[in-house]
């Protein structure tokens, strides 16, 4: 049987990547309570990574979709962290969103906007959050857009 999030994704055409594995000393997400505090997901996508600083050589769109991306994997992950079952999700609590871009872009809360579009389109109410979009001289790998979350389970 499938859960109202898959059900959600699927009328989205959404298809959720693997939840992607650690590229350092680090664990993707841990559980304290009914928190889930989900590392930092990079951009990328089935070609793989999506490089680029915005303000320089990447347009506020393509960096929007990149933040979409980041959303695609944080919930890859929180779905692993939930044991398969979107649906334990109560709530999406804080994304935390760091956008490679020059000093003179003031346009990261756009960018950041995909990820948050993303959780409120599979999440509804429930998938509203508190944030903060941030500026980055640089990311891991080149990356356009990291982004960590803090979701509630049941």
């Amino acid at each position: 049987m499938t859960g109202k999030i898959d059900a959600r994704l699927g009328k989205l055409g959404l298809k959720l990547p693997d939840a992607p594995a650690p590229a350092a000393n680090y664990v993707p997400y841990v559980q304290y309570g009914n928190l889930v505090f989900v590392s930092g997901q990079i951009s990328q996508g089935p070609d793989g990574l999506i490089k680029g600083r915005l303000g320089d050589n990447m347009d506020v769109a393509a960096g929007t979709e990149a933040a979409r991306r980041c959303g695609l994997s944080l919930l890859a992950q929180i779905r692993a962290a939930s044991g398969g079952d979107l649906d334990r999700v109560v709530r999406v609590i804080k994304l935390t969103g760091f956008v490679n871009s020059t000093a003179e872009f003031t346009d990261q809360p756009k960018v950041i906007n995909g990820c948050s579009d993303l959780m409120v389109e599979v999440f509804g109410d429930a998938g509203r959050h508190a944030r903060a979009a941030v500026s980055s001289p640089a990311l891991p790998l080149g990356v356009a857009v990291e982004i960590e979350a803090i979701f509630q389970v049941e």
